[in-house]
């Protein structure tokens, strides 16, 4: 099989998917809406279910309901019947797959969650189906063709199905008034968890860590305190911890072009007393922000007071994955 055919049947199999995409416009009608208010109603959590390839995309739903401000969970529809069933609670929602709407795993299950009094939202490919029927709100997934060729392989319908399931979870989320900052509360381990949720209390450097001198401090005693802390600068303060100025490596080569002598001039004299500040409680990616900004690669944190509380740079953002 030459290439150009390979690429006529990836686009074949596209082309088709969209097809059934677009069906599912129309199908966000009053049953959708009704599928939403129940699980907006719901006290206790989404539980969904599914066999064969309607799992896999049940547990995908799940997962995305409950990073996005729907608790929920996947249950096998087989391991249900046979003891799991106990998860499931009076107070949840079941929201169950199956292209058919005739699996009978779920068919066996099913009597027993509508004598619990549990809301059933079904997805199936079969408006006219057992399930279909019994559901509190059934979300018509139908689609005309499968992309593959042999009409056997669920293609178009567990994509049809995951779309669908992914239009909940989106209506649901605005409905909630879900923000940026509760999905990185579900994320704390990804780069949109630490971006919104890190602060510069978090990773800056405190206590000893922090280099600083006294305004009376030599040029040359204040590079001792730079290579001892490793930050690529040093903060200047007062008996009372009050920032009065920064000296960074930047400064240090502009000393040197002018010939300062390094063991009798006073830090003081060659300060940057108009450094760049920022507060313990301000997100680490904003640190970021003004580095860039500023074009520095270092920042000293202070109180409101403008006492030395910590400091960062670059490589400390690096570390911590804000970058």
């Amino acid at each position: 099989m030459n290439q150009k055919k390979l690429q006529q049947l990836g686009l074949a199999v596209i082309k088709i998917e969209r097809a059934a995409l677009q069906e599912l416009e129309s199908r966000i009608d009053q049953q959708f809406v009704h599928a939403c208010e129940l699980i907006l109603e719901c006290q206790g959590r989404v539980v969904v279910t599914g066999m064969g390839k309607s799992g896999h995309i049940g547990g995908k739903i799940a997962a995305t309901l409950a990073s996005t401000g729907s608790p929920a969970f996947f249950v096998h529809p087989g391991e249900a019947s046979h003891g799991d069933l106990g998860m499931i609670t009076a107070q949840d929602v079941v929201l169950a797959l199956s292209n058919s709407g005739e699996t009978a795993e779920l068919l066996t299950i099913i009597p027993i969650i509508k004598r619990l009094g549990i809301p059933l939202i079904t997805l199936t490919g079969n408006p006219s189906s057992t399930m279909a029927k019994v559901a509190n709100a059934n979300l018509n997934v139908h689609v005309n063709q499968e992309a593959c060729p042999l009409g056997l392989a669920p293609t178009a319908s567990t994509t049809a199905t995951l779309v669908m399931g992914d239009a909940l979870a989106v209506a649901l989320l605005e409905s909630r008034n879900f923000t940026a900052e509760d999905f990185a509360r579900s994320h704390p381990g990804g780069t949109l968890g630490r971006r919104l949720l890190l602060h510069v209390g978090d990773i800056m450097h405190t206590g000893d860590e922090i280099p600083r001198v006294l305004q009376s401090a030599s040029l040359s005693e204040a590079l001792i305190e730079m290579t001892r802390k490793g930050l690529g600068m040093t903060a200047i303060v007062d008996t009372q911890e009050i920032m009065l100025g920064i000296y960074t490596d930047g400064d240090l080569r502009r000393s040197l072009d002018a010939e300062i002598n390094l063991h009798q001039t006073t830090i003081a004299e060659v300060m940057n007393s108009e450094c760049k500040t920022i507060a313990v409680d301000i997100l680490a990616a904003e640190a970021l922000q003004r580095m860039d900004q500023y074009k520095i690669n270092a920042l000293l944190v202070t109180d409101e007071q403008r006492r030395l509380v910590g400091a960062l740079n670059m490589h400390d953002l690096l570390r911590a994955g804000v970058v």
